[in-house]
């Protein structure tokens, strides 16, 4: 599926997956934030978001990491790389 698409569209959840305080400094409007040390505690909570996720980090690496352990739980989701990036989507965003 398109990750463009699925932001500018809003078919689903954006998960950023830094930390508390990186989030602060800046988001995605519309994003939540679950840290990715947090992810296997929270897993329950996250089944139940409206599919597919996008994750989002700093650079990518932290959501890719999110992305390979959800994906082996069953979890529909993708990485969106850097939060910039997503955020830039979102804002073009019907």
């Amino acid at each position: 599926m398109d990750i463009k698409k699925i932001i500018e569209e809003n078919l689903g959840t954006i998960v950023d997956v830094r930390s508390y305080g990186e989030f602060q400094g800046g988001n995605v409007v519309d994003s939540i934030n679950i840290p990715l040390n947090e992810i296997p505690e929270r897993i329950e909570e996250i089944k139940i978001l409206k599919s597919p996720l996008i994750l989002c980090c700093a650079s990518g690496g932290r959501s890719g990491q999110a992305q390979h352990f959800l994906t082996q739980l069953g979890v529909e989701c993708y990485n969106g790389g850097s939060w910039l990036n997503v955020n830039y989507f979102k804002s073009i965003s019907k």
